[in-house]
């Protein structure tokens, strides 16, 4: 190893650093969307499972999951993933984090709306195959490129890690 590779091996361990809390933010938050998006479409308080409160709209569903998983999103990666960095301007932070998650969000419900509106399939596992877990990689890939360059961008001077 020469002096030379040292800050490129550094700066791969820093970026795969980055990227293993990424995921595990986004881990943690998986499962409670999952679970809170169930909740209300597949459990009814009275009869159990089945058809839950908000069965006949799992895009509005889906909707709220969201909102309430990014709000932990937000915090698990503003101040772990990237507390590393310069707090950035918190207005314009939350607004980059903001646009981002519409984006990546109307990613993730065209996966759910396809799998229910297109090909009719509305089951618990469709559901979550569609909805929770491939839309939740696809937006999930999209959220990785965009928050570390627009919600939490490096301070300028700064190495890029």
């Amino acid at each position: 190893m020469t002096a030379k590779d040292s800050p490129s091996k550094a700066a791969a361990l820093a970026h795969a650093l980055r990227g293993s809390k990424f995921l595990f933010v986004g881990g943690l938050v998986f499962f409670f969307d999952a679970a809170m998006y169930n909740a209300l479409v597949f459990w009814d308080p009275v009869h159990g499972w089945g058809e839950g409160l908000m069965h006949g709209s799992p895009i509005v569903a889906k909707i709220v999951t969201i909102a309430a998983a990014s709000c932990l999103t937000y915090l698990g990666n503003r101040f772990w993933t990237y507390g590393d960095r310069g707090k950035p301007h918190t207005a314009q932070s939350i607004f980059a984090f903001i646009i981002v998650n519409v984006i990546a969000s109307a990613l993730q419900l065209g996966c759910l709306g396809f799998s229910r509106y297109v090909l009719g399939l509305d089951s618990p596992l469709a559901d979550n195959v569609s909805g929770t877990f491939i839309g939740q990689v696809v937006s999930t890939t999209f959220r990785y490129f965009t928050y570390g360059r627009f919600v939490f961008p490096e301070a300028e001077g700064s190495d890029a890690t």
